[in-house]
């Protein structure tokens, strides 16, 4: 079933994803060599609960943690460990939490330090395609748009898109219906309506689009060990556009022009 969400609980999930997307920037002032992703994940853990939320992720399913956070050649679903991270690291960090109620949800690929060219590539590109994404995401276009946006600008730049990990609604629970896919044929799959509230997060690959899962039972890394990035926003569905509820615009001035 997809909730269709009234104004005031648009609102809500508002209030929501901007905490989510001030943990992430508080994270981001700490993205240095040397720096455990634990240490990271104890900071947005701290942040969350001092702003009075509930961090979403911590137990969802039985995950351990507060932040998914996914290095170099890791997807998504990365746990926070002892790992500190080097210079040329990327380290995707995806966050969630629980604030009136309502979840929010978003994600973003940070570079440590200076990385490689390609990587930088793969890591604007992936951004551009997630507001290609948004772009179309107004009532009455098909959930197979937004994917089809995705998927053809990542590809056309070399990059493979994730097939298995996808985007999908939010609310009062992490994950609704519907799926978002990152690819896709325009004019299929589920038309929008005005008052969904959906996460596009495109997942692209350096290489080829092959995943497996580690050990762990959560860690989605690449097949062939090559650099992944990851960027989400919650967004809610409007006549003429999509308004997006959450924002980089924290993390970005953060970062300055250390960005990537």
């Amino acid at each position: 079933m997809i909730f269709i969400k009234t104004p005031e609980e648009i609102e809500l999930l508002r209030q929501s994803n901007l905490l989510v997307s001030k943990t992430l920037a508080e994270v981001a002032t700490m993205i240095k060599p040397g720096v455990s992703t634990n240490a990271l994940d104890k900071r947005a853990e701290e942040f969350i609960k001092d702003n009075k939320g509930i961090p979403g992720f911590l137990g969802y399913n039985g995950y351990p943690n507060t932040l998914c956070t996914s290095v170099n050649s890791e997807v998504v679903h990365g746990i926070p460990s002892l790992y500190t991270l080097k210079e040329g690291d990327i380290v995707s960090i995806d966050c969630g939490v629980i604030l009136y109620g309502y979840y929010g949800d978003s994600a973003y690929t940070f570079a440590v330090g200076e990385i490689a060219d390609p990587v930088k590539k793969l890591l604007r590109t992936t951004k551009e395609s997630l507001y290609r994404g948004i772009a179309v995401a107004a009532e009455g276009c098909r959930i197979g748009d937004i994917g089809y946006e995705i998927q053809t600008y990542c590809e056309k730049a070399g990059f493979s898109v994730v097939r298995e990990m996808v985007g999908h609604g939010l609310g009062r629970s992490l994950h609704e219906s519907p799926e978002v896919p990152n690819y896709g044929k325009r004019g299929t799959g589920v038309k929008v309506k005005q008052g969904m509230v959906i996460c596009i997060e495109p997942m692209i690959n350096m290489g080829d689009r092959n995943i497996v899962q580690e050990q762990d039972g959560w860690t989605i890394r690449t097949k062939d060990r090559k650099p992944s990035a990851h960027f989400e926003h919650a967004v809610a569905i409007d006549k003429d556009k999509a308004d997006v509820l959450s924002t980089f615009e924290y993390v970005e001035k953060v970062l300055g022009d250390r960005e990537f």
